[in-house]
């Protein structure tokens, strides 16, 4: 009875020994896997044995890009990259790319699932595999294919929003014309005056202005006819001799323009002109045209007798700022034997061209004769 005993004991022990000797699969709780950085939820998780990491066949494959062909115990794998993987269960030996390799454990089914080596078969189909024992995870970076994408998440519908009611576009209201500022310039000096009977049909129609005007901004006009061109034009005012005779009826000029601060003006006066004998002749004997004239010239030349003579010298430069241009008005009266001299002075700035322009006016009859000559700032 106790060899009984004896030799029934001797086989429990040695069933004991064989159960701890033999690599039981054991499920790797704590590790965790990565792919390129990303973590992976691995279903079943990993399994540890003998000090080797498994994971499901399918779960490791389909993460790095591999195709699978599984067939009674035999595994095929093939990578993005052509590279090719066989395995068997419960065998050691392997092939990688067509050349024989030896694993140190052989995968093993569990259950319903397939267990790979990770390391063997991660490095097989090109990927880097390092293994964080403090923090027990599995990092796996694939090759130079990049970077397996994961899938992404659905993304919950968004929700309906109605749509807004259609609001009718307001009318456009176009803005209400802001009229031009108003200048206070005034015509002064007014010849023939303002309502004045002459005799001659040839008068010199001439105004002055109170405040300084923009000569380029002025238009000139006498009965609707725009006589601008022969007008001559300063800051000062106007000039304007007929070149032939006017009927005898009475007569509107109007002038319009800016002053130099860009308001604007529109003034004008009527006179009535008649018939009489026609003025002398006008002659300039100082300066001559083209003439190199200084700062301060004399104007020397010859009328009718007790003629009324109006000088303009104009420039479109002056020589001193502010002022754009240089301007000159002045008036004399020839003597009884008809000679007249006057004094002009312009700061022109030097070699700039200089108009002037000389009106006498008959101070019986009204007419007016008129010389304008070029001339050049020295």
């Amino acid at each position: 009875m106790q060899r009984v005993r004896h030799r029934l004991g001797l086989r429990l022990c040695a069933a004991l020994a064989v159960a701890l000797i033999a690599p039981l699969p054991l499920a790797a709780a704590g590790i965790g896997v990565t792919i390129a950085g990303r973590p992976v939820a691995l279903h079943p998780g990993p399994i540890e044995r003998v000090g080797r990491v498994f994971v499901p066949l399918r779960g490791i494959f389909e993460r790095l890009g591999a195709t699978v062909v599984y067939s009674d115990g035999q595994i095929n794998a093939t990578g993005r990259d052509g590279s090719t993987v066989s395995l068997r269960i419960g065998s050691t030996s392997a092939t990688v790319g067509g050349q024989p390799q030896t694993l140190d454990v052989a995968p093993f089914i569990v259950g319903e699932s397939t267990y790979v080596p990770i390391r063997f078969v991660a490095e097989a189909l090109g990927a880097t595999v390092n293994y964080d024992g403090v923090n027990a995870i599995v990092s796996i970076v694939p090759g130079p294919g990049g970077p397996v994408e994961q899938p992404r998440p659905v993304q919950p519908p968004r929700p309906i929003v109605p749509p807004r009611p259609i609001v009718p576009p307001r009318p456009i209201v176009p803005p209400k014309p802001v009229p031009p500022p108003q200048s206070a310039l005034q015509l002064d000096a007014l010849q023939p005056g303002r309502g004045a009977v002459v005799t001659g049909d040839r008068p010199t129609i001439s105004a002055n202005f109170t405040q300084r005007a923009n000569p380029n901004s002025l238009r000139v006009t006498l009965d609707g006819l725009d006589i601008t061109a022969g007008t001559t034009r300063s800051q000062t005012g106007i000039v304007y001799a007929p070149p032939s005779p006017l009927q005898p009826v009475r007569h509107t000029v109007q002038v319009v323009g800016t002053d130099i601060a860009g308001a604007r003006f529109e003034r004008s006066w009527t006179f009535t002109s008649g018939k009489a004998p026609p003025a002398g002749p006008l002659k300039l004997s100082q300066p001559k045209p083209g003439a190199a004239v200084d700062a301060t010239f004399n104007v020397v030349g010859t009328a009718r007798p007790r003629s009324r003579v109006r000088i303009t010298a104009t420039s479109d430069r002056a020589l001193v700022p502010p002022l754009p241009a240089a301007t000159f008005t002045g008036e004399t009266v020839a003597g009884g034997t008809g000679v007249f001299s006057r004094s002009v002075t312009l700061r022109a700035a030097s070699g700039r061209p200089i108009q002037l322009t000389v009106v006498a006016t008959d101070p019986a009859t009204g007419d007016a004769s008129q010389v304008k000559l070029t001339l050049r700032a020295r």
